[in-house]
């Protein structure tokens, strides 16, 4: 399944830019072929001054896309655009890998004209914000739109054209749950965000669980199970436990397994590991389902200090979301 969570700041930038008054257009990698660095989805949001948000080729073609995208908001008319290795544009721009991809260029306007009404955008911030699936299709060819909420999972959806349809698939981004709010989980939350999850921070330790330690990113200061269901926890979830209390942790695990989460990773060595998994054994849990339980957490890189630690983590969190653990 494609979907386009790494476009995580995107339709919510346009919107903001567009209510303050910015004129803004939203370019969109629609197909690509070859080795083109951005798969389709990916977006960049562009102002009339010139400002950007996002990305569509790596910086290879950028600037040319820019250029375009401030000339269409002089007439408020969309457009497609094909770069490849041939074009002299793409070419003086950096786009020498070999690849080829075609962008749609949207305006966003007030429902006037061919431009993506601001109305669709923002309903699609909406369901985004909700945690809603949605399908977002243009026809290239009129360029009639509309939003549909999807249901999860979406084994055959897939970001791309289909004959006069371009179709955007965006799913909600992996909710990245962090149980203790320790020193890890001050490196690691800020990486999994820009890495395309959504993070959270529970721990029922004051001390610990303070926004003055994780600025930008939610922190929850309460008992794991009234936080979990605060939190929610589906199979879009991870979960990495670092409190280094059973207490703390074994509730997230045991909550982690019944509702499905796709990760369960707990720090420890391995001789805490196997206690773990003994408790579990002790409360009923299944063995299928206690060899679903990650630890000691992240991949062997011999990593010493908490960011290298993170770094271990976010490796295997990333290898779990695209099937490879």
């Amino acid at each position: 399944m494609a979907d386009v969570t790494g476009l995580k700041t995107v339709p919510e930038t346009a919107l903001h830019w567009h209510c303050a008054g910015r004129r803004v257009a939203i370019a969109t990698v629609v197909e690509t072929w070859g080795s083109a660095p951005c798969p389709a989805g990916s977006q960049v949001v562009i102002a009339d001054d010139g400002a950007i948000e996002g990305s569509v080729s790596g910086g290879c073609v950028e600037g040319a896309v820019v250029a375009e995208a401030q000339a269409a908001l002089e007439v408020g008319v969309p457009r497609l655009l094909t770069y490849g290795v041939t074009d002299d544009d793409a070419f003086a721009a950096g786009l020498a890998c070999g690849g080829t991809i075609r962008i749609l260029v949207e305006p966003v306007t007030d429902g006037d004209g061919s431009g993506l009404p601001v109305a669709i955008l923002s309903d699609l911030v909406e369901k985004r914000a909700a945690r809603v699936a949605v399908m977002y299709e243009v026809n290239l060819s009129t360029w009639v739109r509309r939003l549909l909420a999807m249901t999860l999972p979406l084994p055959n959806a897939e970001t791309g054209v289909k004959g006069d349809l371009f179709v955007a698939i965006h799913t909600p981004p992996p909710r990245l749950i962090l149980v203790g709010a320790v020193h890890i989980a001050q490196v690691l939350a800020p990486m999994a965000a820009a890495a395309g999850f959504d993070p959270v921070v529970i721990d029922p330790r004051s001390s610990f669980a303070t926004p003055e330690r994780f600025p930008t990113l939610p922190v929850i200061c309460d008992d794991t199970e009234a936080a979990l269901v605060l939190v929610g926890v589906d199979p879009q979830t991870a979960i990495v436990t670092l409190g280094h209390d059973p207490k703390i942790d074994d509730p997230a695990i045991l909550k982690g397994l019944a509702k499905g989460a796709f990760y369960i990773g707990c720090l420890g060595s391995r001789r805490t590991h196997r206690a773990r998994l003994d408790r579990l054994r002790a409360a009923g849990v299944l063995p299928a389902d206690v060899s679903r339980v990650h630890g000691p957490v992240g991949l062997d890189i011999g990593a010493k200090g908490p960011a290298e630690i993170a770094v271990s983590i976010m490796a295997e969190l990333i290898a779990a979301r695209r099937g490879k653990v």
